[in-house]
């Protein structure tokens, strides 16, 4: 009795201990619950706000767009000059109020009389201009001073846009206004400063217009509110550029804290219910350990080896797998077919990751593994080595025709859209294939095979398959090899070096600057060409290392001439590089070089990719007085806007073009175009490639200043250059000759 009595109290003390400590911990969970709705609710609040003020951003710019695509035109131009009513209502007022919603729009002479107006649809006489005129003034002579004003020292012809915009009111209602000069689209036709035209448009901020906004990013209520009315904290105002407030754009304010709380409440009751029995569980818990125990070891042998995304085969049973059918089919010889090997890989799994999120990207996976497994007989083996790869198992197979065929039906298979929780998407995957010989049982090397299968079918253009042939080992041991005496040769400066070619002034005798070119003359193969060892450096991930090892050569050189300037030609892929522009001013820093005494020669792909990357690492280059340089101009298919949005520095014209200077009669004229071209943007040009005196004569008449090419010297070595001018600087010795 006493010992039963002496239990108690404890037993008493524990019970109460863990209803104090739970009641503890279900008043922390609260107060951070209710704590952690009021602080979700207000960021969501404030991230509402911002996406209704970019939305409105986003809308004054579509206005703009809208408006360019009428403005920046030669028949704007003339057909507005010309008193052309009835073109100016068909292209620049109806039009715009029929495809675009503009509510009105009016035209202006050089001294800001209407000569034009449209309301709603409706042309009216140019005098209904007057009642909206003191509302549009302010921001029309904005725009006026703004032609009126010279470009900015650097800055090419037309390379900004000309507009102006402001939030106004006309009537009590909120409106975008958007003024725009009607300017020329091409050099075809000229304007003096001045005469410019001017085009108004006016779009309503109305219900129509937020709602467009509100839709974008998935939110209800939205509406215009005027200034007499009330407004709650789920509205922001509509400034114009004096601060005057125009109105107020509100919305049903989404409140995710609160309704977690709501859709959570009945879970949280049923979790306390639930709390009340976790004793007893734990009991009936501890007699099932054992019987868990077991059932927990037959799990971990079955992930042993297999996948626990897709339940295939794993690495471990695909290798064992592969060496069985290998064995069988050797012991069995002529009776059975062949091994085939099927290594699969999904083209850009890492984008479907990266947009639609690793759940997506799981789901693609096992998606994948079904049709697979589908696909073929049972008596194959699918698995999964990791990530998005794939092994197949073929046995029995006669020859490589029939691999393929099944190698073009997994093709098939997959080209079928995927349904990725909420999206559609289509992918496709690459396959290697590899064959085994007769009595083959080396699985790794059959595995190497497929392997090397497998990237050359992502190689030469992906969605594909491709089966191993005998030179693909090779082919790609010599890479490898060339890579490896690479390395050797920049870590230990043999055999590598810079050559330098002169760019000449129009008398052929002045320099104004050269052109670092890398050779390599190899110990055993000799001189190798440029563009087949930098193709290996780009391909085998070296081109930042090679790169980075031009840029220091030549830097050093040019530091100690006198030298105007020296261009290095740079890779793309060194431009997408986030630290490439770093990278340059450090070398610079190291050297002791003058940024504007660096050109850097970038190719058109680098302008046609317009990638963050490389327009931030050009645009910080340029910033630092780097000269940037488009070579081998003509030969891509770069724009005009491309051109203007880079504000490239030099224009190379290629050397294909001055070749046909001396026989195709065409080729001048396009030469002439080019060359005018470089003055039309304001940046000097470079003719490479002159090789004979009629082809130097024709291009100084075409208005070329600077010349590049064998006729006037082929590349020299650092001393040989030194020496054809006495270009070394005074105050440094004679640098010495690169090695070959």
């Amino acid at each position: 009795m006493s010992a039963r009595a002496s239990h108690s109290p404890l037993t008493h003390q524990v019970t109460l201990t863990v209803l104090m400590l739970a009641a503890f911990a279900l008043a922390m969970v609260v107060g951070f619950g209710f704590y952690a709705t009021a602080q979700a609710d207000h960021v969501s609040l404030e991230r509402q706000k911002i996406f209704f003020a970019n939305g409105l951003k986003d809308q004054i710019a579509t206005v703009e767009r809208e408006q360019e695509s009428v403005t920046v035109w030669d028949d704007s131009v003339t057909n507005v000059k010309a008193g052309n009513q009835a073109w100016i209502e068909e292209n620049l007022s109806v039009w715009m109020y029929s495809y675009y919603g503009h509510n009105r729009v009016y035209v202006l002479d050089a001294a800001n009389h209407p000569v034009h107006a449209m309301r709603e649809g409706k042309v009216l006489d140019p005098s209904a201009y007057g009642e909206d005129a003191p509302a549009l003034l302010p921001t029309i002579e904005k725009l006026r001073t703004m032609i009126a004003q010279p470009p900015s020292e650097g800055a090419s012809a037309g390379s900004a846009k000309m507009v102006a915009e402001d939030l106004i009111s006309l009537g009590g209602r909120p409106a975008i206004l958007s003024v725009m000069p009607l300017v020329p689209s091409t050099d075809k036709l000229t304007q003096a400063p001045g005469s410019e035209y001017l085009h108004v448009s006016i779009e309503f901020i109305n219900d129509a217009v937020i709602g467009k906004i509100a839709e974008k990013y998935l939110l209800d209520g939205a509406h215009l509110l005027p200034l007499s009315q009330p407004t709650g904290s789920a509205a922001i105002p509509l400034v114009d550029s004096r601060g005057v407030i125009l109105g107020y754009i509100g919305w049903n304010q989404e409140r995710p804290g609160l309704t977690l709380v709501r859709k959570t409440a009945p879970a949280l009751i049923v979790g306390l219910l639930l709390a009340a029995s976790v004793l007893a569980f734990l009991l009936r818990r501890l007699r099932r350990a054992s019987t868990e125990l077991q059932t927990s070891q037959d799990q971990a042998q079955y992930l042993a080896f297999h996948d626990t995304l897709t339940g295939l085969p794993n690495r471990a049973l695909f290798e064992d797998r592969l060496r069985r059918a290998l064995l069988r089919t050797g012991q069995a010889g002529h009776d059975m077919g062949r091994v085939a090997l099927l290594y699969l890989d999904l083209d850009r799994f890492k984008h479907i990751n990266d947009t639609l999120g690793h759940p997506a990207g799981d789901e693609l996976v096992r998606q994948t593994a079904a049709r697979l497994q589908h696909t073929i007989r049972e008596v194959d083996t699918v698995a999964r080595l990791g990530g998005d790869e794939f092994a197949l198992i073929l046995i029995d197979i006669r020859d490589v025709r029939a691999a393929e065929d099944i190698a073009e039906r997994l093709l098939e298979k997959l080209q079928e859209p995927f349904k990725l929780i909420d999206d559609q998407v289509f992918v496709s995957a690459s396959i290697g294939i590899a064959l085994s010989a007769e009595a083959e049982t080396d699985a790794d090397d059959l595995l190497r095979k497929a392997d090397i299968a497998l990237y050359e079918a992502k190689k030469n253009g992906r969605g594909r398959h491709q089966v191993f042939a005998g030179d693909m080992d090779d082919i790609l041991l010599r890479k490898r090899k060339v890579e490896t005496e690479l390395r050797k040769a920049l870590d230990g400066g043999t055999g590598i070096g810079l050559a330098y070619q002169p760019v000449f002034a129009a008398n052929g005798k002045t320099i104004l600057g050269a052109e670092a070119l890398i050779r390599w003359g190899h110990e055993v193969h000799g001189a190798l060409p440029a563009a087949q060892f930098i193709a290996i450096a780009e391909e085998r991930g070296m081109i930042g290392q090679l790169g980075a090892w031009v840029l220091q050569e030549a830097c050093r050189f040019a530091v100690r001439t006198d030298l105007p300037w020296l261009a290095v030609n740079v890779s793309p892929l060194q431009l997408r590089d986030a630290g490439f522009a770093e990278q340059v001013a450090s070398i610079l820093a190291d050297t002791g070089l003058a940024p504007q005494r660096l050109q850097l020669e970038i190719t058109e792909s680098v302008l046609l990719e317009n990638s963050d990357a490389s327009r931030a690492a050009l645009a910080a280059l340029r910033q630092s007085g780097v000269g940037i340089v488009l070579d081998d101009f003509g030969t891509g298919y770069s724009s005009l806007s491309y051109l203007r949005r880079h504000a490239i520095d030099k224009l190379k014209i290629d050397r294909s073009f001055v070749r046909l200077l001396d026989g195709e009669g065409n080729a001048a004229a396009i030469v002439k175009a080019l060359i005018d071209l470089a003055v039309a943007l304001e940046v000097d040009v470079t003719a490479e490639g002159v090789e004979t005196e009629a082809q130097k004569i024709l291009l100084v008449a075409m208005g070329c200043r600077q010349f590049q090419g064998y006729f006037l010297s082929p590349p020299l070595e650092p001393a040989q250059l030194l020496g054809l001018s006495g270009l070394a600087s005074p105050d440094d010795a004679e640098p010495s000759a690169v090695r070959a």
